[in-house]
């Protein structure tokens, strides 16, 4: 398994997503200005990651204050280093909420290990629950990276199809390159690699050909931020993606942890779109690869509820109506 977070004593380690798959290296996170640029900058990334990111965030900011006034300034920052994942806040909510001083860091830490631990059960419980769905032969399209790397260390989508691998099923990943920091092409299918397990890279623009041609049995992706109706957040590309599905009669699944569902969205309207740097999108590692016109660059997109056969978590299978079955899962 990928260990990418790693916490020492009095810093975090995190392995440098921008550098793989050509270079693994790792980041000494000894202050929050250091971790703060590693989210912004997406050396870390993927929305449970994020969450256990922001929980080791909250002892960093801890060991660095002097003032409960410091720790609460730098606390606000880390939870908006990026906008929509939910997990970020949530993570350094649940370790705020354990404490009574910012002076408690041993158990700050012991909280956060605990995060980090129970998200990779948690990973192989929707690993466990989605791989029912996967039968021999199935050809798999996923999107982005929802593996070890956006996680505790196992994965939410690419945890099911590991799980199904494991299970000796014989399958095909078709992976969507995911541009504009192919996070696909780099990540992904560095980590299906790296597992022996079958795939295949095509372009974002070649899945809607494979569907047409009844090469994809099913379509699994990860989520940032799930409303409380079902619509969700996520990487650009999804939505389009579910309504391909849908013209072709491919179940579409979303998998992620009770984590993810946002109580505070009702509807993926109520979700804040993160737009990033236009530079993402005219440049390719430090070259520049188109004309000399402005880039728009949101990094996510809502694809709603009624595009998304289920949505796939550590505590079972979420079926249409989601407004009603969601409140249940979430009891």
């Amino acid at each position: 398994m990928i260990e990418h977070i790693k916490f020492c004593e009095d810093h975090l380690k995190i392995l440098d997503q921008t550098l793989l798959p050509h270079e693994k290296k790792y980041i000494e996170c000894r202050d929050t200005k250091t971790l703060i640029e590693a989210i912004k900058s997406l050396r870390i990334r993927g929305a449970p990651a994020l969450g256990i990111t922001g929980a080791y965030g909250v002892v960093i900011a801890a060991l660095e204050s002097k003032t409960e006034k410091e720790f609460i300034e730098k606390v606000e920052k880390i939870k908006n280093a990026r906008p929509t994942a939910v997990n970020l806040s949530w993570g350094v909510e649940k370790v705020l909420n354990s404490v009574n001083s910012f002076k408690s860091i041993e158990k700050m830490i012991q909280i956060a290990k605990n995060i980090h631990e129970e998200d990779i059960q948690k990973n192989r419980e929707i690993g466990k629950n989605g791989s029912i769905l996967i039968r021999d032969g199935f050809r798999i399209l996923t999107h982005c990276n929802a593996g070890a790397l956006a996680t505790g260390g196992y994965g939410t989508a690419l945890g099911i199809i590991r799980a199904a691998f494991e299970e000796k099923k014989d399958i095909m990943v078709f992976v969507d390159e995911t541009r504009p920091l192919c996070q696909g092409s780099r990540l992904t299918a560095w980590e299906l690699k790296e597992e022996n397990i079958p795939c295949t890279l095509i372009t974002d623009s070649t899945a809607g050909f494979l569907m047409q041609k009844q090469k994809i049995d099913i379509v699994i992706t990860g989520a940032d931020r799930i409303a409380m109706n079902g619509d969700t957040a996520n990487k650009i590309g999804t939505y389009t993606l579910s309504v391909l599905a849908k013209e072709n009669n491919i179940p579409f699944y979303i998998a992620a942890p009770l984590s993810t569902f946002d109580p505070c969205s009702n509807t993926g309207k109520d979700i804040k779109i993160e737009y990033r740097d236009e530079k993402e999108v005219l440049y390719l590692y430090g070259k520049k690869v188109a004309a000399d016109v402005p880039a728009l660059n949101p990094a996510f997109d809502i694809t709603p509820a009624r595009y998304i056969s289920g949505i796939i978590t550590e505590k079972g299978i979420v079926y249409p109506p989601y407004e009603k079955n969601i409140k249940g899962i979430l009891k």
